[in-house]
């Protein structure tokens, strides 16, 4: 199995490393100083599990890696749509796209089925522009439970988690997703084929959709955010305005919300990944997490003001940040 890891970065030099380990023929493509030290001393994982080094082949210019059985995305998002150059040269006619996103993927709709079957979410795929790049035809969807940093250059720091769950957008159990599930298994993480990913992108979604804008507005951690009695029930409310979006596209999240927020709060003095990156002056990911769900509330007729307020204020937060 050839493998291309295009953003190995925490969690795609953390996946990348299992896999090698697994014996598969890895390529991680990166940039920068934490390139120069995976190529120096290879991806260096730190966990509680245990310690290893993987050392596979690094790289910034895909073209010199040629085609691949899988490329798993380890990009922000909103970098899809100008990815072409780079995942191009891996390509050949069966290459699939195991897509590690939070929120909303572009594929959602894509052999969904029901009366959206086929529908462009335009929050995440404005005008197709992440299709023409990303063909929905190669997704394999991932939802990552895994929480890993970049220590230093060259070493991912393994926290929590090792789950990654994979599924197709047509809800089969396929061959390639078996294929690549064995393989994440045999290098030590857990890789369940789901029978509806879908199920899944909504539970993580539940939390991401409350904590990242929330914590970017008020600069508060997870433990701070559920202390807080209302910031609290801010989320609480975001929360019952997701689960009916999902309840309305068919999809049943299966925990509560006073369990997610006992979940959060026990993760204690966390920043979201949305808070660091503005703390870092990097693009807020919160179309995806944010924006979609609001344009699926309009497309299924659910009425969800708290989430649309939280939008703007959100909204206007990652424009002025990016100025």
């Amino acid at each position: 199995m050839k493998v291309a890891v295009l953003g190995a970065g925490a969690i795609g030099a953390y996946v990348g490393a299992a896999l090698h380990r697994a014996g598969a023929d890895v390529h991680l493509i990166a940039r920068g100083p934490h390139l120069a030290a995976m190529r120096r001393h290879g991806v260096r994982v730190r966990s509680p599990r245990g310690d290893f080094t993987a050392r596979a082949h690094a790289t910034d210019d895909p073209a010199g890696i040629g085609p691949v059985d899988y490329v798993f995305l380890g990009l922000k998002a909103h970098s899809y749509a100008a990815c072409g150059p780079l995942i191009e040269p891996l390509l050949h006619e069966r290459t699939a796209v195991v897509a590690a996103q939070n929120g909303i993927p572009w594929w959602y709709f894509h052999r969904h089925g029901g009366p959206f079957d086929g529908r462009r979410v335009e929050s995440v795929d404005p005008g197709g522009t992440v299709s023409a790049v990303l063909a929905p035809e190669r997704a394999i969807g991932c939802v990552v439970y895994a929480a890993t940093e970049l220590e230093a250059p060259g070493v991912v720091r393994h926290l929590e988690g090792t789950r990654f769950s994979v599924g197709e957008p047509d809800r089969s159990v396929s061959p390639r997703c078996l294929a690549f599930s064995e393989a994440m298994l045999a290098g030590g993480l857990k890789c369940p084929v789901e029978p509806d990913l879908r199920n899944d992108i909504w539970l993580k979604l539940l939390g991401n959709i409350s904590f990242n804008p929330i914590s970017a507005l008020a600069r508060a951690t997870m433990a701070q955010m559920c202390r807080h009695g209302g910031t609290r029930r801010v989320i609480e409310i975001m929360m019952a305005e997701t689960l009916a979006v999902a309840r309305a596209l068919g999809c049943e999240v299966g925990v509560s919300i006073e369990r997610r927020l006992a979940g959060a709060e026990k993760v204690g003095d966390h920043r979201t990944s949305t808070l660091q990156d503005l703390e870092r002056g990097k693009p807020l990911e919160l179309d995806v997490l944010l924006a979609a769900v609001v344009e699926l509330a309009e497309i299924t007729g659910v009425e969800v003001p708290t989430l649309r307020t939280v939008h703007a204020l959100s909204d206007l937060l990652a424009l002025r940040s990016a100025a």
